[in-house]
């Protein structure tokens, strides 16, 4: 009796499809390109050109993130393409906050299943991520592993790399007692702490949020860019996991502390639910969640009256949410009251 000749197919993972799907977005990830990217059909990397003396001493900048549990959620409600976006934000949000301009991005896609409906959803929001970021999608890899994962479970990774002059990278150092604090308004929960949110709100609740729970983390290239260039900014915070308490405070140097004052900015409904449902202490609170403000930029207090009047030209909704003490203790303390 002759057995059965045995293909990589039939054990899950299917290269032809994998094939047809790189060619049905390619015109997604064309669609990036600017005139740097260098097209070459045989390279098994992503080739991409630094314009010559743009820099005096060009720093190369790179980060590397994934959505997190927030994914749960989009498989759970089939809302794929705000992911994708998630996704090209976590990276270029980190990279901005050294001063760099976001150059080309990767995604790596990990799936049980390879659903070209589902994940063309999803590369539609990592390509408009890019697009809102200024940056070309060059590269990336589709990984079908059943076994690993479930016939309807995918998993993301990105990474970004971006440029700075030397002598312009920003890393809170020049940070001193008496500057000022500017928010930037998040556009929700962003892509932290959806463990959390997932084990304090019933089913009925996340379907009801759902819309809410899953919008896009905003992307910042176009405030940080705009304010770079006409202003000196001492330190900017992408406020993820830790959110102020760890990653606001990362900046700052020695003896120096925020005071923040709750009430200068707006918190969006959902973190008033999320501590309701869940009984939540309210450090726990601005330690797992960005409460309304996505990135923080700190300036001198002569400069941040026209900082203010240059994002309100450009009609770009900030707070001023605090200022920068001495304390030897502490890096962080919280007023009540608006600025």
């Amino acid at each position: 009796m002759t057995k059965a000749k045995t293909s990589y197919k039939d054990s899950g993972v299917d290269i032809d499809q994998a094939n047809t799907f790189v060619r049905q977005i390619k015109k997604m990830v064309t669609a990036t390109h600017g005139p740097e990217v260098i097209k070459r059909d045989g390279a098994f990397g992503g080739l991409y050109a630094l314009a010559a003396g743009r820099f005096r001493k060009p720093v190369l900048v790179s980060s590397t993130d994934g959505v997190g549990t927030k994914l749960l959620l989009a498989q759970q409600f089939q809302i794929h393409d705000s992911v994708g976006i998630d996704l090209v934000a976590m990276n270029v949000n980190d990279i901005l906050c050294v001063g760099a301009q976001p150059l080309f991005f990767l995604d790596y896609i990990a799936c049980g299943k390879l659903e070209p409906a589902v994940l063309k959803k999803v590369v539609s929001g990592i390509a408009k991520g890019c697009r809102l970021a200024g940056c070309s999608l060059i590269g990336g890899e589709t990984a079908e592993m059943p076994g690993m994962y479930g016939p309807t479970e995918y998993d993301l990774a990105g990474f970004a790399v971006g440029v700075v002059d030397e002598k312009k990278i920003i890393d809170g150092s020049a940070i001193i007692p008496g500057d000022a604090v500017i928010g930037l308004p998040s556009s929700g929960i962003h892509s932290n702490g959806y463990s959390l949110v997932r084990k304090v709100l019933s089913e009925p609740l996340l379907r009801k949020h759902a819309t809410s729970l899953l919008r896009p983390t905003k992307i910042y290239a176009k405030e940080v860019a705009l304010l770079t260039s006409k202003f000196r900014i001492k330190g900017i915070a992408h406020i993820t996991g830790g959110a102020f308490y760890d990653k606001l405070t990362k900046i700052l140097p020695k003896n120096c502390c925020f005071s923040l004052n709750i009430g200068s900015w707006p918190v969006p409904k959902v973190f008033p639910l999320l501590q309701k449902e869940g009984k939540i202490e309210e450090s726990e609170m601005y330690r797992t969640f960005n409460m309304g403000i996505g990135m923080a930029l700190v300036v001198a207090a002569k400069d941040a009256a026209a900082v203010q009047e240059t994002l309100k030209k450009y009609r770009i909704r900030h707070y001023r949410i605090g200022s920068v003490v001495t304390n030897q203790k502490k890096k962080i303390v919280f007023q009540r009251g608006a600025s």
